[in-house]
């Protein structure tokens, strides 16, 4: 058992956290009449792909969908490639010295909503992780998420 409070989160940025929440009540009302796709730009250095925000974005889709994100998720399309039922596409693509990009496409048929968050600074994790600890003080102990930080009830 954690002996003292723990906040967890794939990724500290403010602006992250709360699209988590948007994209999961957006796939809620659009349901699985749309296509999702989410794409995720970082530096050529990342080590990781995709990023754990574009895995934790993909998991919010399929929980606003009520479905599994394991059996839904695609990382790459090779050759031919047509999309399945509720399928959940996430691509990575690295260069430069990018930050941190992130999209969520809802692909209608005549229409589309995309929604993106982009750091342009580091400083945006450290601005959430200061507020993380801020609020920690004094909460018992156990595991937080950053939904508990921003006071985000999920439905």
């Amino acid at each position: 058992s954690v002996m003292c409070p723990v906040v967890m989160a794939p990724n500290m940025s403010l602006g992250v956290n709360i699209l988590f929440e948007i994209v999961k009540e957006t796939a809620k009302y659009l349901g699985s009449d749309f296509d999702v796709e989410i794409v995720e730009m970082h530096h050529r250095a990342k080590k990781d792909a995709p990023s754990g925000t574009a895995l934790k974005l993909g998991q919010k889709v399929a929980e606003g969908l009520g479905i599994s994100f394991e059996q839904n998720a695609r990382f790459s399309r090779v050759g031919e490639a047509p999309r399945a039922k509720n399928e959940i596409g996430i691509m990575a693509l690295r260069g430069g010295d990018v930050v941190g990009e992130h999209t969520v496409i809802f692909a209608g048929d005549a229409e589309r909503i995309e929604i993106t968050h982009k750091a342009s600074s580091r400083d945006v994790f450290a601005k959430g992780a200061l507020k993380a600890a801020s609020w920690v003080v004094g909460k018992l102990p156990g595991f937080y998420d950053m939904n508990d930080v921003l006071g985000i009830k999920s439905k």
